[in-house]
């Protein structure tokens, strides 16, 4: 099924006139279990889609809330192997929610592409983002991909100009996802309206959907962007949550305020074009 759930996913949210909720979560933060709980929790809560980050020690896109994720995943023993065993037990109970991993190349090519995405495409996986995959180079990773039917999404960016696009739009399949700030995750605000004219571009060279992140920490910009592009998508925000809950001490449910979050996040996203109806 793989690629299939992400394109019938995008379509049946165009049918409904809505844009899609995508939420970003750390495999195995802030443990295995709860980590678990999260992931299994949030298709309740309103994610259209998921991004699962599988950890790495050196994660330099991401700003300095997935950046602690990261770190309390590995702290705990996530491995990328642990990631796709979470993917797995999730797909026991889900078989429609669409999955994407999103993480660095070194796990995967120390793994070697075919056996991951064989992998991957056996645990549930539906696509995946590797952040520091050049195009140039990613032909044997797409080649093993297709063979199984997971989806190479790329990162496009603000620099991403008409001369760069061409490559980086090349075997992209799912969605296109729009870095809208230069710079790492969660530290700088999406502007909404600078955006428009980047995801007009998107579409008309990839004929895919696009997803807007990198940026977006509040429901009220969720639903901004919501209203125009095809997915918002959020990380460091939910991955707060989760750190918030840790520090304050007390007996919070983790998972509660992760997924409570998420449904606010959520019901923004939902209700955003129906204000402009």
């Amino acid at each position: 099924m793989t690629k299939d759930r992400i394109d019938r996913r995008f379509a049946a949210l165009a049918a409904e006139g809505r844009a899609a909720f995508i939420a970003y979560v750390v495999a195995g933060d802030p443990d295995r279990a709860t980590s678990q709980a999260i992931l299994d929790g949030l298709p309740a809560a309103g994610a259209d889609i998921i991004e699962v980050g599988f950890p790495f020690s050196d994660p330099m896109a991401e700003g300095p809330s997935i950046q602690l994720g990261s770190q309390r995943a590995l702290l705990g023993g996530m491995t990328l192997q642990g990631t796709l065993d979470m993917v797995a037990a999730f797909r026991a109970k889900d078989a429609d929610t669409p999955i994407i991993l999103m993480g660095y190349l070194n796990p995967v090519l120390n793994r070697g592409y075919e056996t991951f995405a064989a992998d991957a495409a056996k645990a549930g996986v539906d696509g995946l983002i590797i952040v520091d995959c050049p195009p140039e180079e990613s032909d044997p990773l797409a080649d093993a991909l297709d063979a199984n039917g997971v989806a190479l999404i790329r990162l496009a960016t603000p620099t991403t100009d008409d001369k760069r696009l061409p490559a980086v739009m090349r075997r992209t399949s799912g969605f296109v996802y729009y870095v809208s700030v230069a710079g790492v995750t969660g530290v700088k605000e999406a502007d909404a309206d600078a955006v428009v004219e980047p995801v007009r571009r998107l579409r008309a060279a990839s004929g895919l959907p696009v997803a807007v992140g990198f940026g977006i920490r509040t429901a009220e910009r969720a639903a901004e962007v919501a209203r125009v592009a095809d997915a918002a998508v959020v990380g460091s925000a939910l991955v707060d949550e989760i750190a918030g809950a840790l520090e304050s001490g007390s007996n919070e449910n983790v998972t509660e305020r992760v997924l409570s979050k998420a449904g606010e996040l959520a019901k923004a996203v939902r209700s955003a074009r129906v204000r402009d109806a």
